[in-house]
């Protein structure tokens, strides 16, 4: 086989390869969300008729606002509920915040209306961006 041909047979494979897998990575932490659109809207100081996220949650480890930090939330995510996966668990917590509460944590600090004044998209978006903080 001659190298050019054999050199042109790799890349086309290759192509075809990486076209099949959407050019994406293929991760177990996958989400259908964008987590860039979801780092925005975390830093929004208003989602809703709500506080957004950063105002009571902090991205520095062990800083307290209101809610726990988000520090490393993709990781501990996986482990707070064990029939749940991380992305389970932060939808969860998004969606129907008193579900699972972290200790320390009362009821009802949390919002209880982000399922309903947030698009589907939008809590896709932002459990995509929680699932990079690792």
């Amino acid at each position: 086989m001659k190298p050019i041909f054999r050199f042109s047979l790799i890349i086309l494979l290759s192509l075809s390869l990486w076209a099949c897998s959407g050019g994406q990575k293929n991760t177990a932490e996958s989400s259908p969300g964008n987590a860039n659109a979801g780092a925005e809207l975390f830093a929004k100081p208003v989602l809703g008729s709500q506080a957004g996220c950063k105002t009571c949650h902090s991205l520095q480890p062990g800083v307290v606002i209101v809610g726990p930090s988000l520090a490393g939330i993709a990781s501990l995510a996986a482990e707070r509920e064990a029939d749940k996966s991380a992305e389970e668990y932060l939808r969860e917590s998004i969606t129907a915040p008193n579900q699972y509460l972290v200790e320390g944590y009362p009821e009802n600090v949390m919002p209880l209306v982000y399922e309903k004044e947030l698009t589907a998209e939008e809590i896709d978006s932002l459990v995509a961006y929680m699932l990079t903080l690792k």
